[in-house]
C-alpha cells in the first residue's frame, strides 16, 4: 500500500469544509458567506492541484 500524503487529505478537508460552508450561506441566506466559500473553494483546489502538478514534476508521486 501507498504511503498516505496527507497534504492532499487536508485539500480535501478543506474543500469540503469549503462546500459545507456553501450549504449553510444558501441556509442562512447571506450571500457574503456564500461568495466567500466560492472563493475559497476556487482558491483551496486551485492549490491543490498546483500542489499535485509539482509533485509529480519532481517525481514525489
Amino acid at each position: 500500500m501507498k504511503e498516505i500524503k496527507w497534504i492532499f487529505v487536508f485539500f480535501a478537508i478543506a474543500a469540503a469544509s469549503c462546500m459545507i460552508g456553501m450549504g449553510v450561506a444558501i441556509a442562512e441566506k447571506s450571500i457574503l458567506g456564500l461568495i466567500l466559500c466560492i472563493v475559497a473553494l476556487f482558491a483551496v483546489m486551485g492549490f491543490g492541484f498546483s500542489t499535485k502538478a509539482k509533485m509529480r514534476r519532481a517525481g514525489k508521486l
